[in-house]
């Protein structure tokens, strides 16, 4: 009877120092890849979100998300978690997607077209100190045209269907990609972009490169936070909504975010640019 009772005690100890007992694995969301550039004669890092039940030998594709700021001390994690959000199959809200991320260690530079001078950074409230190098974004948008965009298509199961996400740098980036490159992508999400750059001259040329080079339709999602925190930012945003939504080739949503800050309003404003941009769901349907 001893022996019975002290078997039972046996197995009972074990059955709950198994339960106690854990096993850790890593967290993966994705991958991150260096890519070496021959436009820039540097290497950048490249971070990728693959979703759920991708697979290489499969025969399905998917659109893509590049997210400009896309570092992992940047926005790619908030991002591809939107992205993941919007996509799982209780709201569909829409297709499955890779998210690129490039990371933005040299933002300044790659993100501002050429200018004469910087004489205006003081008017705008930087020094010029700040901004030791600029004026690049011709060859970033070689960099992405001819290397960036051929390698995913090329390694990943891509569709030509493309998002590009910018804020602030990135912003004025993706307004410049708009107007002169307005085929490399058919979604710009653009957040309270920096036109003030160059004294405004991407706003001042808006109505003449878009007739020069808009040959498909696209759609724009333009976001801006509270006007109180820079007034002249807000009114260059509505400034380049005004011109952009008169033509026939583009939709554009304009979307003013009061309770953010610039600081702030990167992560609601891609929110809200995919719930505006693709407004039904699976059960709205």
């Amino acid at each position: 009877m001893k022996r019975t009772i002290l078997f039972f005690l046996t197995l009972l100890i074990c059955h709950y120092c198994a339960i106690g007992q854990t096993k850790d694995r890593d967290l993966t969301i994705g991958k991150s890849t260096t890519l070496h550039s021959n436009i820039l004669n540097e290497d950048r890092k490249i971070n990728i979100y693959l979703p759920d039940n991708y697979g290489e030998n499969d025969k399905l594709t998917y659109p893509v998300v590049y997210v400009l700021d896309g570092g992992i001390e940047e926005d790619f994690f908030h991002i591809a978690g939107i992205v993941r959000f919007d996509t799982q199959p209780w709201i569909a809200r829409f297709p499955n997607s890779i998210v690129v991320g490039i990371e933005g260690n040299t933002r300044r530079r790659d993100f501002t077209f050429a200018v004469p001078d910087i004489n205006f950074l003081e008017k705008e409230g930087f020094q010029k100190a700040s901004f030791p190098t600029y004026g690049g974004s011709q060859k970033y948008i070689a960099f992405l045209k001819d290397e960036l965009l051929p390698y995913i298509s090329k390694h990943y199961k891509a569709k030509a269907e493309r998002t590009v996400i910018g804020e602030s740098l990135a912003g004025l980036f993706s307004a410049e990609l708009l107007l002169k490159q307005p085929d490399l992508f058919d979604n710009y999400i653009i957040i309270s972009p920096s036109l003030w750059w160059g004294q405004q001259e991407l706003l001042k040329n808006t109505e003449k490169l878009l007739t020069a080079n808009l040959r498909k339709k696209v759609r724009v999602y333009l976001g801006v936070p509270n006007k109180d925190e820079d007034l002249r930012m807000y009114q260059d945003a509505v400034a380049f909504y005004d011109i952009l939504r008169n033509n026939k080739k583009m939709e554009v949503i304009f979307d003013y975010m009061p309770d953010e800050l610039h600081s702030t309003v990167i992560h609601q404003g891609v929110y809200n640019a995919f719930r505006k941009l693709y407004q039904k769901t699976v059960y709205s349907r």
